[in-house]
């Protein structure tokens, strides 16, 4: 699924970090889950978590509830979806609201003037090419404060990037940081996906990406920054 700041394209050079003390049974947990671009290569037991109510409703409505998403959805209903959207089911509106420009919430319809493009054909392609690998992955809808992480699991945490475009809602990555090290400190093997972090984190993987994080992204040439992954270091 395409969502901003999805991390699809490093998932080959992720994973194998991410995975490779895993043991047995061991769980696996997402508390950013976002377009489960990451979560839906692996396998056993795995956590998706995400505090984005739309978005988890249209995961649960694909993966369990044998939903069949629409293959268009006109310009002029999605205008409609985007201005009344409690008067629309909740896993509709989050699987409109994300194909939008850049993968972000209602950023706009996306169309393609040169009629090239089928962007909702692409858009339902994708997602449900995903479904038969999140099957039995458990989800939840909450703040990652609230999450109750199973002794001992593989954390990783893709969260809303410092000194980026926004999401929806604010983000405290003061709050979030103190979170990872308490996290680390209780036995959980954590990883998190951003451009730089505090002092006692270190960086175990990085490398050049271009991005334009911008709901206009089409429009804007990319600019290179570092992805990196950090673990923290007691």
């Amino acid at each position: 699924m395409k969502y901003m700041g999805s991390k699809a394209r490093f998932a080959k050079y992720l994973l194998p970090i991410l995975l490779k003390n895993r043991v047995p049974e061991q769980v696996y947990v997402e508390p950013f889950a976002g377009g489960m671009n990451m979560i839906d290569k692996v396998t056993g037991v795995r956590i998706a978590n995400d505090q984005h109510e739309e978005l988890m409703a249209m995961w649960q409505a694909l993966i369990y509830d044998n939903w069949d998403p629409p293959k268009l959805v006109t310009e002029e209903d999605y205008r409609k979806i985007r201005a009344h959207q409690d008067q629309y089911p909740k896993h509709l509106v989050g699987y409109v609201g994300f194909n939008s420009f850049g993968g972000k919430w209602f950023s706009g319809y996306r169309r393609d003037k040169q009629g090239k493009r089928d962007y909702w054909g692409e858009h339902y392609r994708n997602i449900t090419k995903q479904i038969p690998n999140l099957e039995g992955v458990v989800l939840s809808c909450k703040s990652y404060l609230e999450l109750d992480i199973p002794k001992q699991s593989i954390v990783y945490c893709d969260p809303p990037y410092a000194s980026t475009t926004k999401y929806r809602d604010d983000f405290n990555h003061e709050q979030f940081w103190e979170w990872c090290r308490q996290q680390s400190k209780a036995g959980h093997q954590v990883f998190v996906s951003e451009y730089n972090a505090p002092k006692d984190f270190k960086s175990v993987w990085e490398m050049p990406a271009k991005t334009t994080f911008s709901w206009h992204a089409e429009n804007l040439a990319p600019k290179t920054s570092v992805e990196r992954l950090f673990v923290f270091e007691a």
